[in-house]
């Protein structure tokens, strides 16, 4: 089933998904990888807050992309969620609401989506300069020296996605 969702989302939006729902996310999306999520957990290891609120927000796990000569952003695929997965958790329990990415996840990530009401959508890998049409505007918020790998806020208009973990324990990779 097709449905379109604003994001960011709560719990009751993420609630109403089931794995296999093909979805449009139109809003803010949040990108960050390994490196950033690194530093949002010494941040948080030292009691300071996240450069953005993390409630009610998606994250999606993107790998690198330069800005093209004009364009918004460069390709624009996901990269694999696992890498995450230790510190996902954390996020959950804070109350994101979605991540995007590619791949399986671990059991503790399955278990505080199911706690927290979170949804897991996978975007299509090797898509990256299709999806990236869905995105009409790109901003670093944090994090600048990392490079690609940087936090950047990103505004999206029927971005693609399939729901691939609901938070009521199914998964369509098993």
């Amino acid at each position: 089933m097709d449905k379109y969702i604003e994001v960011p989302f709560d719990k009751s939006v993420s609630d109403s998904l089931n794995a296999g729902d093909y979805v449009y996310l139109t809003g803010t999306v949040y990108v960050a990888r390994d490196a950033a999520h690194k530093r949002m957990m010494e941040s948080l290891d030292q009691g300071r807050e996240l450069p953005f609120d993390i409630k009610d927000q998606t994250i999606y796990y993107m790998g690198p992309s330069p800005k093209r000569e004009g364009k918004v952003i460069g390709s624009a695929g996901p990269t694999t969620a696992s890498r995450m997965d230790k510190y996902a958790p954390r996020l959950m329990d804070m109350g994101m609401t979605g991540m995007i990415g590619k791949g399986k996840r671990t059991n503790e990530v399955a278990e505080a989506m199911h706690r927290n009401k979170v949804t897991y959508f996978a975007a299509v890998g090797g898509a990256g300069a299709l999806l990236s049409k869905c995105i009409t505007s790109s901003e670093i918020i944090a994090y600048e020296d990392l490079g690609t790998e940087a936090i950047r806020k990103l505004e999206v208009k029927d971005f693609p996605a399939i729901v691939v973990m609901d938070c009521h324990g199914n998964c369509l990779y098993n």
